[in-house]
């Protein structure tokens, strides 16, 4: 990253072996740690929403059916980035920046972007660029070898002319590489988009969204290289591509077909809350102005006035929100979340009790409201707290904040050990391995040797990273 930002200040343009370094960089931090190292390694963040990955979920799933990916071991992570971007990593991971969410107008736009990313997992195209990247770095070995050898006789011989020709082998097989790695990337990309196709007309969608998501991408290039888009620098769109892309999509018997007004409001609801969340209050009001009564507009609207310290008036538009949709997991959800954080969690746990009677799978709902039984910090709701964060532990197993609640119920129980093996497996998620290793022991002190929780804090002390 440091090579990054160094050669921002250099030009603006980032040469393209640069940003496949980069890449890799990123590749080998998601597989080589715990998700949450990998995050702080590559100065990425972390989006976690219920509302925003079950529809991501629902966008995705019939695309890797599609393209016979187990859609079970493949995960999309959302980025907290504004910028459009979405990428594959690790071969099964697909990550999606908030804002490709809030640029996307319809379903269909990002469904067709996920397409394209699911179409670089079904070729796996990742293993076959760690090979060009090893094929173009031993080319690139060899010229400068034979270029620093060539300058270096020269030299030594007083012979400038043999210096100048060392130099320019140098040059060359760099650009030699340059060139074999973008030619590599354009079959590649060109294959995704077909493939991107293919599982849309399979699922019986259009490929429009896709279409109109790279022109739009394409045009960037034609009128600036500067302040572009990550999105563009990792899919390069010449206009050749965005043609054959057009023929091929409009041959679709679904492409005039549009998303279904049920799934273009979850849509437009998603966009509102991250705007709602990501911008500054000015920005969300002149977005959604007083004047649009609209459901997303209002959700805006809400989330933005209780980020902004007027509560009870967010809690008022919040009710208004629920009485437009009472069985809406994610309204009563934000009533409790605006509740807790404003320092009443007793009144907090009705709206987030029913949110998980609605979602019963959110594991981040499920969280939320064990957290606001702890912060009661009365012994009437530990075992409630305990239950709750113990089945929202099931699905969030890596969740470090969920993991702290619970050590923190365990403890006014009087559970040291378990209080203790809580904290360790919070410091794993978090990938301070030091800090788990220490708390994993002290478990091991207080329980007899053996026992099943002496034999899961061996397994945190005996746990080595992968290399």
């Amino acid at each position: 990253m440091i090579a990054s930002r160094t050669n921002r200040k250099t030009t603006a343009r980032p040469n393209l072996a640069l940003r496949v370094w980069i890449w890799f960089v990123l590749v080998s931090f998601v597989s080589g740690s715990t998700l949450g190292t990998a995050f702080a390694q590559s100065g990425l963040r972390a989006l976690r929403d219920s509302e925003i990955e079950s529809l991501v979920r629902d966008y995705s799933v019939p695309i890797f059916q599609a393209a016979r990916v187990n859609y079970r071991s493949v995960r999309v992570h959302i980025i907290n980035d504004t910028r459009f971007n979405a990428f594959v990593a690790n071969g099964q991971r697909i990550f999606i920046n908030a804002g490709a969410l809030m640029n996307s107008e319809t379903p269909n736009e990002i469904i067709g972007v996920i397409a394209h990313e699911t179409a670089h997992i079904a070729g796996g195209h990742l293993a076959r660029q760690r090979e060009a990247l090893e094929r173009a770095q031993s080319a690139s070995i060899i010229a400068m070898l034979i270029g620093i050898g060539a300058m270096a006789a020269g030299g030594a011989a007083g012979n400038s002319n043999a210096g100048q020709a060392g130099a320019a082998v140098l040059s060359g097989g760099q650009n030699a590489v340059l060139l074999a790695l973008q030619s590599y990337r354009r079959s590649e990309e060109a294959a995704a988009d077909q493939g991107a196709v293919r599982y849309l007309t399979a699922t019986g969608q259009s490929s429009k969204g896709m279409l109109i998501t790279f022109s739009r991408f394409a045009d960037q290039q034609l009128f600036s290289s500067r302040n572009i888009d990550p999105y563009f620098q990792s899919h390069p769109m010449a206009r050749d591509r965005v043609s054959a892309l057009q023929g091929l999509a409009e041959t679709s018997q679904f492409f005039d077909r549009v998303d279904p007004p049920a799934l273009q409001l979850r849509h437009d609801l998603m966009r509102a809350k991250l705007f709602g969340f990501l911008e500054h209050q000015d920005s969300v009001f002149r977005r959604y102005p007083r004047s649009d009564n609209g459901l997303p507009a209002r959700y805006a609207r809400a989330i933005a006035t209780y980020l902004h310290v007027d509560v009870n008036n967010a809690l008022t538009q919040i009710d208004s929100l629920i009485q437009s949709q009472p069985n809406n997991p994610y309204f009563w959800e934000l009533r409790g979340q605006a509740l807790l954080e404003s320092g009443r969690p007793l009144q907090a746990l009705e709206p987030l009790r029913k949110s998980v009677a609605l979602a019963p799978d959110a594991g981040l709902i499920r969280m939320l409201l064990g957290q606001a039984l702890v912060a009661i910090d009365e012994s009437r709701y530990l075992d409630e707290a305990i239950r709750e964060l113990t089945r929202a532990i099931s699905y969030e197993p890596n969740a470090s904040v969920g993991l702290r609640q619970l050590a923190i119920a365990y403890g006014r129980k009087g559970d040291i050990a378990r209080a203790e093996m809580m904290t360790a497996r919070a410091y794993l998620a978090e990938g301070d391995l030091n800090q788990a290793k220490q708390h994993a022991a002290r478990v091991q002190r207080r329980v007899s040797r053996g026992a099943p929780l002496w034999i899961q804090a061996d397994d945190i002390i005996n746990y080595q990273p992968p290399s």
